[in-house]
């Protein structure tokens, strides 16, 4: 926790690196929860693991980059330096943990007759199929890289691959870096039945390339011995990012001093049982000369890939998938458009199919009444249905605009693919405005109806994205308010020529109202208050660390507005503070499928208003991204909203209190019903569409 000067008192904040680390420990309780089936508990170690990648990619990167820059002359350098050593602190804290985690899980799979084994343990039967696999498939994907004394290869290795690095010792020394090559054969190798078929054998890759290490160098080096240890490299993320895209492409991405600040790895994660000797070896090799870029670790690199960790066990040793939910609202039509004229239809992912989304923008494509199509993209999937529809929508003669934002992190080469694809079909393509991303989740259709243009809009919390539909949980307003649709065709004017002034009454627009709307919302509830009338807020959100509006937050707990958050990760407000935010309850829920929505509820007096948002509270998305977040107008679509967060704020099984020692407890019971809300939510969901469908 970091302390401010205010005008009148001292204002703390929790660090949002620090409160980061906090959710990715609520993550790591999931992976040690015995309630969760013990699949689903590995790949929780893997979600953790690539969530640690890009803290490290992102955050670490960042605070690095300040802590080199403030060398120069700057008061913050002591509190970055310090933060610095609480992230690295932290960091192997949470990896210990990790450790036990993973060991116990393992005996756990034993419980269920699943086995994780070495090579060496294996049978004769099981250690001969694996050598000629080895043989086979393994060793034609082997390339070594061999090391010289005078050279930095850090900059030949993927951050997204794990590596050995290998030491030979007889006459001469020799190393080299050997990459695993799970991009290409699967890491999790199960061995055949032997016996018992409920016995199921697994063998790790880097543990198959280790054990044959020998058969990689034999004939080529003469050693007396071979050791081979596994290490993973992070890079920061945005040296990456100038490296793969051409200059010019994202509005003169600037280079120069940032690549060189970058030039360093970020993290160097080594198995500790690598002796001393080499692994000076290795940092020399590597160029890695600081200290806390080094983090020693366990014998596998790179868990991330057990998000993907097979059940070869039973049925139960997995989440029971929820059969998604079908539209009532949009089934009793034949057409997506009658369906939205009736009335507003919201629909809350994974619990509902995305295929309404879908169908949305396929209909649009061949419905000849439909003039013209303009939708932001952030993230699609590889093989998205909706970049197909909006191509038919082009050879069907429709007008169509794409949005396409190349500086989405980590998906910048998929979306400059998709953009040359676009423009090569004669879609109109814009690239976003200069030091501005596009984070609005909007999709606007014009159809000619009675000789006149009416407009249609989806206006989302989350990306077009068909797999993540399947796993985040996002709401999706489809609506054919005139004013609200005019104001969506206004964004995208906006995002085309920012210079020009917009005026925005029904939607908050970043970076053009979205602060002042949100601020001018709590004052009224502070306003309430001094009425002597119930001031409520109720948020949930991703992150919530734009300082503005946590001084604003604490202005109106202290004057007595009742304030309850939901928040996934990062939360720099501090509850609990006597006199000061002990009006503020927080709570985080980690579950089977990860929290996204943005949701904000003012009480007004008992006339609620409810919004759904793309921007998190964060100054990025408030003052540096365009993001659009949109009034529910509906009564009933009001109350559904309403109803899932008072849900979650029910939550006796998922839910964690953000306190202000941030110790990640579990919301106590009491005396109160059990309820898991995701799985509550599904049923509450499940019953009100069939409502609607028997009406």
């Amino acid at each position: 926790m970091q302390a401010t000067s205010h005008p009148t008192e001292t204002i703390s904040y929790f660090s949002k690196e620090l409160s980061w680390l906090s959710f990715n420990e609520r993550v790591l309780q999931e992976a040690k929860d015995n309630s969760n089936p013990i699949i689903e508990r590995m790949r929780f170690l893997g979600i953790f693991s690539n969530n640690l990648d890009e803290f490290f990619r992102v955050r670490v990167a960042d605070v690095k980059r300040r802590v080199l820059l403030n060398k120069l002359s700057d008061a913050h350098f002591d509190a970055d330096e310090a933060l610095l050593a609480n992230i690295n602190k932290k960091v192997l804290e949470l990896g210990k943990k990790f450790n036990v985690v993973h060991q116990q899980i393992l005996a756990d799979l034993e419980k269920h007759n699943i086995h994780v084994a070495q090579p060496r343990d294996l049978s004769e039967l099981h250690l001969a199929w694996l050598k000629q696999f080895f043989k086979d498939q393994v060793l034609p994907q082997m390339s070594p890289m061999l090391l010289t004394e005078n050279k930095d290869y850090s900059n030949n290795i993927n951050d997204t691959m794990i590596y050995f690095f290998v030491q030979m010792l007889g006459e001469k020394q020799h190393h080299a870096l050997l990459e695993i090559p799970t991009d290409r054969i699967e890491r999790f190798v199960q061995l055949p039945p032997e016996k018992a078929k409920r016995h199921k054998t697994i063998v790790m890759l880097d543990d198959v390339v280790q054990y044959f290490i020998k058969d990689v160098f034999k004939g080529f080096f003469n050693f007396d011995s071979i050791d081979g240890y596994a290490i993973k490299l992070t890079r920061d993320a945005e040296y990456n990012l100038d490296n793969e895209i051409e200059e010019g492409l994202l509005d003169k991405m600037s280079k120069g001093l940032k690549q060189r600040l970058c030039a360093e790895p970020v993290r160097l994660v080594y198995d500790q049982a690598m002796p001393e000797e080499m692994l000076k070896i290795m940092k020399k090799r590597l160029g890695v000369t600081h200290q806390d870029a080094l983090i020693p670790g366990g014998r596998y690199r790179n868990f991330r890939d057990f998000i993907s960790f097979p059940n070869v066990g039973r049925k139960h040793l997995e989440n029971a998938p929820l059969q998604p939910l079908q539209s009532a609202a949009f089934d009793a039509h034949g057409s997506v458009f009658k369906a939205i004229s009736e009335k507003d239809i919201l629909l809350y992912y994974p619990y509902h199919t995305f295929n309404h989304m879908l169908e949305y923008v396929r209909q649009a494509a061949f419905d000849p009444k439909v003039t013209q199509i303009k939708v932001n993209i952030y993230r699609v999937a590889s093989r998205s249905r909706l970049i197909s529809s909006l191509l038919s929508a082009a050879k069907n003669g429709k007008k169509i605009t794409v949005m396409v934002e190349l500086k989405a992190r980590f998906d910048e080469q998929n979306n400059i693919e998709w953009a040359k694809l676009l423009s090569e079909a004669g879609i109109k393509v814009m690239v976003g405005i200069p030091a501005l991303k596009v984070h609005s989740k909007l999709c606007v259709i014009h159809r000619k109806e009675k000789g006149r243009i009416v407009k249609y809009a989806h206006i989302g919390t989350g990306n077009f994205h068909e797999k993540t539909a399947k796993i985040y949980t996002d709401f999706s307003l489809f609506t054919k308010h005139t004013d609200i649709c005019n104001e969506c065709d206004s964004v995208f004017k906006f995002i085309e020529s920012s210079y020009r002034p917009f005026h925005f009454e029904h939607l908050m627009i970043s970076p053009v109202n979205a602060r002042d709307r949100i601020l001018d919302l709590i004052d009224r509830e502070v306003r309430l208050c001094e009425q002597g009338k119930l001031g409520k807020i109720t948020i949930k959100i991703n992150n919530l660390v734009d300082k503005q509006l946590v001084d604003k937050l604490y202005f109106a707990a202290r004057h007595g507005v009742k304030i309850r958050i939901i928040v996934r990760g990062m939360c720099a407000l501090v509850p609990g503070l006597p006199r000061f935010s002990d009006n503020i309850e927080v709570i985080s829920i980690v579950d089977r499928f990860l929290e996204h929505p943005r949701v904000m509820v003012f009480e007004n007096d008992g006339d609620p208003q409810v919004y759904i948002s793309s921007a998190d509270w964060m100054t990025r998305n408030l003052d540096h991204r365009v993001e659009v977040t949109a009034p529910i107008y509906d009564d009933e679509l009001k109350n559904v909203i309403i109803e899932i967060l008072e849900l979650q704020l029910r939550d006796r099984c998922k839910a964690r209190v953000i306190d202000k020692e941030q110790k990640n407890l579990y919301v106590r019971r009491g005396n109160s019903k059990k309820i898991r809300s995701q799985l509550a939510i599904y049923d509450y969901l499940k019953k009100w569409e069939n409502s609607k469908s028997t009406q």
